[in-house]
């Protein structure tokens, strides 16, 4: 039983090792493979990325299911449990457990810092972007997707007949009597279900966008004509970091001023329009690489300013976003360019809200909806400008009433003033 003394485990003095590791194997049909702490393939991990590879994940997603199943490996090496013989109170302590950890890094030196003890708690805001300040624990995010995919992986091993008949992960006992969305009405938006029973709450964020006058110094602290295009061409398009990173030289075409992208979730080839300074910040780029890049249509668009010179990958790029970060003292992040577009092209009365969920890729309307939001900036203004009339209104003189026997309405237009 879930619920007796007998099966209470110490989470607190739990230690965790940081064994085993997630490898990427360049390989486009397995791109990432999980090995234990013998260095041996873990084969239920590995049949699981298979399938998800077959229906058309993405190397990103193989890649985030991946870390899920990596912490769990390692909790279930901790407590000493097999992944078949993992019952619900092994979920249920997993689920404390890493809502409750600091994250697993490995360092330098080959030491992790899991169970350490020294936890950083969010702080202050930051002065420039406002943002908090992230602490050492997994977010709720991160913790609510590692229960969906726990719960897909022992789905999907318990209908192939190589896993427990039992989920650990069960789904909330409200949800198992009804269908979810089955009397959904298309005019409304998709309402979010807690479907999981360890599945914490996920706090709604509002999309941040970076005001202008601190892009502008943000732009101006990048250090290249390769950097200054890419975010020239990331905060006028909207793109996701890795669908603009991914676009080769055929799919560049100033004349019409557009740019083809592979959608990062639908996989969609989708033409979006740019800005003409991105244009331009790009063609200074792209004689500075004259000579120095091969020739040819389906060659990337984007390099490494280093030689020998390599396809830009994404983590090159956000250690360049990072840089120009450390100048302003600013956390900004790539998504942020993706939030700022958006939030500046729904503000545009001349652009429906219709044609901003186009240019983002958004399945769903009321995806593009939280860019009408107002920012923290907007409602702080706005509310201490009501703060200020209220009290300019205060301090207005009243003027007296008129005296007995006498119209307002005939004093009003006499004096020019309403009494």
């Amino acid at each position: 039983m879930i619920n007796s003394e007998e099966n209470t485990r110490g989470l607190a003095s739990l230690r965790v090792p940081c064994t085993g590791r997630l490898v990427s194997t360049g390989d486009d049909t397995e791109p990432y493979r999980l090995v234990d702490a013998d260095g041996g393939v873990v084969e239920p991990v590995a049949v699981f990325l298979r399938e998800l590879s077959a229906a058309g994940r993405s190397a990103a997603t193989l890649r985030s299911y991946g870390m899920d199943l990596l912490r769990w490996w390692r909790f279930l090496r901790a407590v000493n449990v097999v992944w078949d013989r993992a019952s619900r109170l092994e979920a249920r302590d997993f689920s404390c457990w890493i809502q409750q950890t600091v994250k697993q890094r490995r360092l330098v030196s080959g030491r992790s810092d899991a169970g350490s003890g020294n936890v950083s708690v969010a702080g202050a805001p930051n002065p420039v972007t406002g943002k908090p300040v992230l602490g050492d624990r997994y977010a709720p995010a991160t913790v609510a997707h590692s229960e969906t995919v726990l719960r897909g992986f022992y789905d999907f091993h318990r209908d192939a007949g190589t896993g427990p008949i039992l989920n650990p992960f069960p789904l909330d006992l409200s949800r198992k009597s009804r269908r979810a969305h089955a009397h959904h009405n298309p005019m409304d938006g998709w309402a979010r279900e807690r479907v999981g029973r360890y599945r914490p709450k996920v706090p709604q964020r509002i999309p941040r966008a970076i005001p202008d006058q601190l892009f502008n110094e943000l732009f101006a602290a990048l250090p290249s004509n390769r950097d200054r295009a890419l975010v020239a061409f990331w905060i006028s398009t909207g793109v996701r970091a890795s669908e603009l990173l991914g676009t080769r030289q055929c799919d560049i075409d100033p004349g019409q001023q557009l740019i083809t992208v592979v959608r990062k979730g639908s996989r969609a080839v989708q033409q979006v329009a740019a800005s003409a300074d991105a244009f331009v910040w790009l063609r200074l780029y792209q004689e500075e690489l004259h000579g120095q890049i091969p020739r040819g249509r389906i060659q990337p668009v984007w390099w490494t300013l280093r030689r020998p010179r390599r396809p830009l990958n994404y983590h090159a790029a956000h250690q360049m976003f990072e840089r120009a970060n450390a100048v302003l003292g600013s956390d900004w992040t790539l998504h942020d360019l993706r939030h700022s577009a958006a939030a500046r092209m729904a503000r545009d009365p001349q652009l429906t809200l219709s044609d901003v969920q186009l240019v983002m890729g958004h399945a769903h309307l009321s995806t593009t909806e939280i860019y009408l939001t107002p920012n923290r900036g907007e409602v702080i203004a706005g509310v201490l400008a009501h703060h200020a009339r209220a009290a300019e209104q205060r301090e207005k003189p009243v003027p007296p009433p008129p005296a007995p026997g006498y119209d307002p309405q005939a004093l009003s237009v006499l004096f020019g003033r309403t009494l």
